[in-house]
């Protein structure tokens, strides 16, 4: 059970607001450490899980796509995207943070965060963010050279994003623009190079963003409005369920087509029927959350939010059962 108090007033100690009473941080991180964790958001690990799956959509339907291609370099890949999220996804959220800190002091929600709380120092935050990102850039030096440098290219993303909501009533946009491109990372430290299947992956994953960031914004439509800061959930309003719908189908069709570009030609039917399904089930899940969304309640918008997670595990299940079935039938 979520304690809205606990939500708008922060927790003891330092914690975050949103973050859960039972988080690893707060519970068994060294006391100095843990203001700047909490800056990576690493006692909310869910948006790691964002970052994550992305990369591994692109892993295993590349694995799937070529079955006889796949080796114990490709569990390193996997390894070394989640180190690379967990570090890139605590730099990307130092960042926001620091952009973001007189708008999250204006907000219940955020007012409790590290940097609006006095817990780090400017200069400490950029320090961190900073150290963050070259530790991930080593892990990063590990890949072939193609991925190395596309990898690289999605920095641009990453440092406008903080600044959408200022501009745009589009802000998910260019979350779902810097969240996915480990779908093409994936795909492309797999096979050094690229295709239509990543790409169509990659927009599927924007999609996917558009639809979870979008409940998630839901919890702050109020403050936002007092302090004109644009969303989704602002400019959907009441609509919202309807914009969503549609969100879920364009991330079913484009995942669909990516799975069928990547498994039609060496993989088999097996696998190319476990490829589609894994999209099927993807958006059956995004449809229970639809069912079960009230915008009005912000802890069913974090509770539908976080379940995310286990909506973008089921495409990766389902490719990684397509690699086998199409390593089955080779």
């Amino acid at each position: 059970m979520i304690d809205l108090d606990h939500i708008q007033n922060g927790g003891p100690d330092g914690r975050v607001a949103d973050a859960t009473d039972r988080n690893w941080v707060d519970r068994h991180a060294p006391r100095a450490t843990r203001p700047y964790l909490r800056l990576s958001r690493a006692d909310r690990p869910i948006g790691t899980w964002l970052l994550l799956l992305p990369c591994w959509w692109g892993l295993s339907l590349a694995i799937a796509a070529d079955p006889a291609s796949a080796g114990w370099g490709d569990a390193w890949i996997a390894l070394a995207c989640a180190l690379g999220a967990f570090l890139m996804r605590g730099a990307g959220c130092t960042w926001n943070d620091l952009a973001d800190r007189e708008i999250d002091a204006a907000v219940a929600r955020t007012r409790s965060r590290p940097l609006p709380s006095g817990q780090v120092s400017p200069r400490g935050a950029f320090v961190w963010m900073c150290a963050q990102a070259l530790i991930a850039f080593g892990i990063l030096l590990t890949f072939n050279g193609f991925a190395i440098l596309l990898a690289c290219a999605s920095l641009g993303f990453v440092a406008i994003y903080p600044f959408a909501k200022r501009f745009t009533w589009w802000p998910q946009v260019f979350l779902g623009l810097a969240f996915n491109w480990g779908a093409l990372v994936g795909w492309a430290a797999h096979t050094g190079s690229l295709s239509a299947a990543p790409v169509a992956l990659y927009l599927a994953g924007i999609a996917w963003t558009l639809f979870y960031d979008t409940i998630y914004a839901h919890q702050d439509k109020e403050d936002d409005a007092l302090i004109g800061v644009k969303s989704t959930a602002r400019l959907f309003g009441g609509a919202t369920a309807r914009w969503l719908f549609w969100f879920l189908v364009v991330a079913v069709l484009l995942m669909a087509w990516a799975a069928a570009q990547a498994l039609l030609a060496k993989a088999g039917g097996v696998a190319l029927i476990a490829g589609i399904g894994a999209a099927w089930a993807f958006g059956w899940h995004l449809a229970w959350q639809i069912r079960h969304l009230d915008i009005d309640d912000n802890p069913t918008c974090l509770r539908l939010f976080r379940a995310n997670r286990e909506a973008g595990l089921i495409p990766v299940a389902g490719f990684l059962l397509a690699a086998l079935l199409g390593g089955m039938s080779a």
